[in-house]
């Protein structure tokens, strides 16, 4: 938690962006990306320096050489404005573009290949590297905050927002699943990366021997992240967002997910978790063939469900978000995918969420699927739950409804009862724990229940919760007849008493 002193440091850094004529958010991010990757390449060979001089030894792999001591931003931020900006601009610039991947920190230095300057005077470059110094940055957990601060702005950009899954619900879903340190997990519409980062903050909290462990620490950093995008941007600010958050060479790269090139990662992990784009087509010329052998569809949220299904291991787990036009869909193509999910996998929860929860940018309704890839069935009752609110308002503002220690789905002070009505997430994960006991006998008027197999084939395979949802209706007293007689009669009665004294009071 990054206290309120440190955000506004970084909204007078924003500010400085925007005053200074960067306004698109996703640039600005951009631009401050690639300054923290350039500022941490002066600190690892620092500490290549420190190592150096202890072991009285020459540097190992040093990134900079004896002539490049000005490309250091521990020495061009005491430079003046001008020569700043030319070194920066001429040097810095060109040499994080050339960087060799064989080096330390291959993944990041990869995707700053193409990076572009374009912050437009020196006088805000000097501003900004003034700014990004003082603000502390040593502590893990600092750094990372500070970035996730630094990415909620990007949702502010309309157009942009659909790049950032809320980070509570991001938060719910890796509870739900649950991941271990032996995990391989992937994103194949990672965006920022948000997924991963909250399954390595997962993993750092509930299982710490990871760090003890030789294998799983160079698992945690090789092997377990794996995330695709095929947007430029979003692969420099993802790495970076890992990299802050403690991962040091995750498998970020680009790729087109849904076309052919996807080919060779056919069960590959164990666990996907993702929020996938929703709307679209695409032509089948440009799909990859083994996606439209499972369901013939230009859909985008269906061939996303199918990939699902081809990267995970038999065994693997997934929560995933989709629209909710998946889970009623007339089309063959929604019930073919739908009936695959139950007969041949084994589908565990539908959790639909408010309307609400992707606003400002987007109001559609959307549910989180968890499923098992089995390939050989497995499905006994699925479990649904329907949340009603997610801890925010569910207009275009979105503000809290509780104070913040109260808000997500493991939320550090306990709810009472009246604010469930708030925030559901918690109960969620309390049901979803005991779901294979006490779910099972809920009437199909609470808010989560269970549903078996069968009662969901003879429905076509629909996974609305309203198709299985019952209300409660209230119940009304009806009399008899002959009572209902005696009453209008007496009333009739009161009536004509009442219009009698109104007469004489008026004579």
């Amino acid at each position: 938690m990054i206290t309120g002193e440190l955000k506004s440091q970084v909204d007078r850094l924003w500010d400085a962006f925007w005053s200074g004529g960067i306004s698109n958010p996703l640039e600005v991010i951009e631009q401050i990306t690639y300054l923290l990757f350039i500022k941490r390449l002066d600190e690892l060979h620092t500490a290549k320096e420190a190592k150096a001089n202890r072991l009285k030894k020459t540097i190992e792999n040093p990134i900079f050489n004896s002539k490049q001591r000005d490309l250091r931003w521990s020495q061009f931020k005491n430079e003046a404005a001008p020569q700043m900006y030319k070194i920066v601009s001429e040097k810095v610039f060109p040499f994080i573009k050339e960087l060799k991947s064989d080096r330390e920190d291959s993944t990041y230095q990869h995707h700053m290949k193409d990076a572009r300057f374009t912050i437009p005077n020196a006088g805000l470059l000097a501003k900004v590297v003034d700014m990004i110094d003082k603000i502390p940055m040593e502590d893990r957990d600092t750094k990372g905050d500070l970035y996730e601060y630094m990415l909620s702005k990007i949702a502010s950009a309309g157009q942009n927002g659909q790049f950032r899954t809320p980070r509570h619900i991001i938060r719910l879903m890796v509870e739900l699943v649950k991941p271990t340190p032996t995990d391989i997990v992937c994103d194949p519409a990672c965006g920022t990366a948000g997924f991963l980062v909250a399954t390595g903050e997962y993993l750092r909290e509930n299982h710490k021997e990871i760090f003890t462990n030789d294998k799983l620490r160079h698992h945690f950093h090789e092997k377990l992240f794996n995330g695709f995008d095929f947007d430029s941007t979003m692969l420099r600010i993802g790495s970076m967002n890992m990299l802050l958050h403690g991962v040091e060479n995750p498998n970020i790269r680009y790729k087109d997910s849904l076309a052919e090139e996807h080919a060779g990662d056919e069960e590959q992990y164990t666990l996907v978790l993702a929020n996938p784009p929703f709307a679209g087509a695409l032509d089948y010329e440009n799909t990859a063939k083994d996606l439209q052998r499972v369901v013939k569809t230009k859909k985008t949220e269906l061939l996303f469900l199918a990939l699902f299904l081809r990267l995970l291991k038999p065994g693997g787990r997934a929560a995933v978000i989709v629209p909710d036009g998946v889970l009623f869909g007339s089309s063959n193509a929604h019930k073919t995918l739908r009936e695959v999910l139950v007969e041949e996998q084994k589908l565990e929860a539908v959790i639909s969420l408010p309307g609400g929860v992707f606003k400002p940018y987007a109001g559609v309704s959307t549910a989180i699927l968890v499923f098992t890839k089995t390939n050989s069935g497995g499905t006994n009752y699925v479990w649904f739950y329907d949340v009603d609110a997610d801890g925010w308002s569910l207009d275009d503002k979105r503000t809290e409804l509780l104070p913040i220690d109260k808000l997500g789905p493991v939320p550090t002070i306990p709810l009472r009862t009246d604010e469930h009505l708030k925030n559901n997430l918690p109960d969620v994960l309390a049901r979803w724990n005991k779901c294979n006991y006490a779910e099972q006998s809920n009437a199909r008027t609470a808010q989560s229940f269970c549903v078996p197999k069968a009662d969901i084939a003879v429905q076509a395979y629909d996974l609305s919760i309203n198709r299985y949802k019952e209300v409660v209706h209230e119940k009304v007293e009806v009399l008899p007849p002959k009572q209902i007689l005696t009453n209008l009669a007496r009333f009739e009665r009161e009536i004509q008493q009442g219009m009698k004294e109104l007469e004489k009071m008026l004579q």
